[in-house]
């Protein structure tokens, strides 16, 4: 079979390519901004990545067109399938009619956390020897790619498990369901729910809807792993249930209790499963890490064997990912964009590095940031940094008033260089900087590195 790609370097359109790739069809693709990394690992495999959206590619004849959905009415490629009636398909429709139809899913959904917590699963079920298949959204260090078919004896059969980021934004142009809705898992995480994507969601009832529609769609024999802190998802539950559930972080399911900053006691109803030790920060993680036990054991793998996997997880890329160290300035990377993110992921970093500053930068880029949807908690989510730098240029609301609770220590920055050497002025030994975006930031990492090593020679 030949599928043709339209918007081919998004991270979901990018390992779908990848997993029929390696299924043997032949894959081609475009998108208007064909960039690495996506398309140096595109490229590795051979596929053809095509600048643009050009009308005349409807001459490579493929059997699908598979529409991401960053592709809209209008678009010149799209205009003419449709008016040639041509085949075309969502990409997760595709997905699940040609990878996932005999597999045993296992689907990571929530607002936060999926990526770390679908690594952290995917990596627990390969080190038990199971080596699922898997599309994750990010690049887990582990595997060193985003997405794999996963085979066993020897590579001569496909594994029968796959594990996904299971989203909840629309599936396309054509398709208003949740993505997650074709995927039809047989394990489901649901690792926690607030409100987001205000450009397709009116409210956090109508993410609840759709995550209720999820639920709808597992089998008796299969099982929820649900964040029992919830109240959200407790609301989507008693909407109506078929399915067992297991509970963690609460007393009568899965629990992790802090021995030290790095090392946990796992029980399950009670009951003592084992000792994890292991670098990754925070409260957050914890939780993904009890999640992903909790649905690995469900796929046969027993907590202990998980506990083990997880002590030899190395997180994902853009995950509190260290970029560099200048004069004792160390400078992180991570995907936080919502303020329950931002939030977590500075108590975690709080919580390792004691009373040492933390320079926190942002840059409010998701469509529900720049729509302001979250201004009014956005000042309390940056409370525990002790410097705030937020790069303002795609904001349409007035930051720098979200802002003024935090005094003096927070400074809006319209001007990218500008902000860059307000940082590097206000940077010293011993500091944390945490850079936080959920785009490239304008490659911010490596040039605010370069102009701290002006400042400081000898490193």
């Amino acid at each position: 079979m030949h599928i043709h790609i339209l918007g081919i370097c998004g991270t979901f359109m990018g390992g779908l390519a990848l997993l029929a790739r390696a299924a043997g069809h032949i894959v081609t693709g475009c998108d208007a901004n064909v960039y690495p990394p996506m398309s140096t690992q595109l490229i590795d495999q051979q596929i053809e990545l095509i600048e643009g959206y050009g009308a005349e590619q409807v001459k490579l004849k493929p059997d699908w067109f598979v529409a991401g959905n960053v592709v809209t009415r209008g678009n010149p490629l799209m205009e003419v399938i449709l008016d040639g009636h041509l085949p075309y398909i969502s990409g997760p429709q595709w997905l699940a009619q040609h990878i996932l139809h005999d597999k045993w899913v296992l689907a990571v959904a929530g607002t936060h956390g999926k990526t770390t917590t679908s690594s952290m699963l995917a990596w627990i079920l390969d080190y038990a020897g199971l080596s699922p298949g898997f599309l994750i959204g990010g690049v887990p260090e582990n595997f060193g790619l985003s997405a794999r078919l996963g085979k066993i004896d020897g590579g001569q059969t496909a594994s029968p498990f796959f594990v996904i980021e299971a989203d909840e934004y629309d599936t396309a142009f054509f398709d208003k369901r949740s993505k997650f809705m074709h995927y039809q898992p047989r394990t489901a995480i649901l690792n926690n729910l607030e409100y987001d994507h205000a450009d397709i969601f009116p409210d956090l009832a109508a993410i609840e809807t759709q995550f209720h529609h999820l639920v709808r769609t597992l089998p008796g024999n299969g099982l929820i792993v649900a964040n029992g802190r919830e109240a959200a998802l407790q609301r989507v539950l008693s909407r109506g249930c078929w399915t067992p559930v297991e509970l963690f972080g609460t007393d009568d399911g899965w629990q992790a209790a802090a021995e030290s900053v790095q090392a946990l006691q796992i029980s399950f109803r009670g009951n003592p499963q084992g000792s994890l030790r292991w670098g990754l920060l925070g409260e957050h993680n914890r939780m993904n890490a009890l999640a992903a036990i909790a649905a690995a054991r469900h796929a046969g793998v027993p907590a202990h064997i998980a506990i083990e996997a997880l002590s030899c997880f190395k997180n994902v890329k853009r995950r509190m990912e260290l970029h560099g160290t200048v004069n004792g300035i160390r400078i992180y990377d991570d995907f936080a964009h919502h303020p329950t993110a931002i939030r977590t992921t500075l108590a975690g970093l709080r919580e390792q590095v004691g009373s040492a500053r933390i320079l926190a930068i942002l840059e409010p880029r998701s469509n529900t940031m720049k729509l302001g949807t979250w201004q009014d908690s956005l000042a309390a989510s940056l409370a525990l940094a002790d410097r705030i730098f937020c790069y303002t240029h795609q904001a349409d609301w007035d930051v720098q008033t979200a802002l003024a609770a935090l005094g003096g220590k927070a400074g809006t920055y319209p001007d990218f260089m500008a902000m860059i050497e307000a940082v590097a002025s206000a940077a010293r030994p011993d500091d944390h900087v945490l850079i936080m975006s959920n785009g490239s930031f304008n490659g911010l990492h490596a040039k605010l590195l370069a102009r701290l090593r002006r400042t400081n020679p000898i490193n």
